[in-house]
């Protein structure tokens, strides 16, 4: 429905009813507009070919074209391109430093290829777009990174404005919670875990993985809660016997951490 409707705009942005310089500009951006989020639409469903088709198109109307060079370096590091994806996100920053998707695309690019000063660096440049519309993924995004660097309190700090950007949403009241135990701020992580709860409790889409799991292990463990504990280590166990989470639990019971 998505790419009929764009398919639409994309037909009637070519209609002008005058030959006026500006309108035929207008027409021109709007063309472009479309073909990028169509290129980008096709991106999410997997279809490098029609994404590629479409972006071809943008860049012939115009090769500078911050928001077709960005998804362009998409579609390369999805075919195994990197290097060619590297270098069309670079040139879409370069053609304006203030595009903020490019740098958020270029962040998670260089998160995955594990250059996680470079994407840092990135992260951070994109969350001071304070109109940017999904800031709070931004922030993290870049609490992930530090996280990665060993940068804990500045982990804690950005995912707290996650928290805060996105109104609690799971993965971030989860991300906070974690790191808070990592850092040794069992009540803060408490609080957060908390909220993470209640809202496991008001959307039963939302379930419990090994890493929520742990985390309020070692928050009940700290807070004596034993029947908490006890709740939690059987899901852990029951569900997800061969995780990571469970491993590391069986650990910390051994040495009576």
């Amino acid at each position: 429905m998505l790419a009929v409707m764009l398919l639409t705009l994309l037909v009637s942005g070519c209609v002008t009813t005058t030959d006026s310089r500006f309108s035929r500009e207008a027409d021109r951006q709007e063309a472009l507009d479309n073909y990028v989020k169509l290129a980008t639409a096709y991106i999410g469903q997997g279809n490098l070919e029609r994404a590629r088709f479409h972006l071809d198109r943008a860049l012939d109307l115009d090769p500078g074209a911050p928001g077709a060079l960005a998804a362009m370096g998409l579609v390369y590091n999805a075919e195994g391109e990197p290097e060619l994806a590297e270098r069309s996100f670079r040139k879409a920053i370069s053609e304006d430093s203030d595009f903020t998707r490019a740098r958020v695309y270029y962040g998670a690019f260089l998160f995955g290829h594990g250059r996680m000063d470079d994407a840092r660096d990135q992260f951070l440049a994109a969350s001071r777009d304070t109109g940017y519309q999904d800031r709070g993924s931004v922030f993290f995004n870049l609490g992930m990174t530090e996280e990665r660097l060993g940068e804990l309190e500045a982990a804690v700090t950005s995912y707290r404005r996650a928290v805060e950007l996105t109104r609690g949403d799971a993965r971030s009241l989860l991300a906070l919670s974690r790191v808070s135990v990592e850092s040794g701020n069992y009540n803060t992580a408490a609080r957060y875990y908390s909220r993470l709860i209640s809202l496991m409790q008001r959307d039963q889409r939302l379930v419990h993985s090994p890493e929520s799991l742990l985390t309020g292990i070692r928050i009940a463990r700290y807070l004596n809660d034993d029947d908490q504990e006890a709740s939690l280590a059987l899901q852990l166990k029951n569900n997800f016997p061969e995780s990571g989470e469970y491993q590391q639990y069986k650990v910390l019971i051994s040495n009576g951490n």
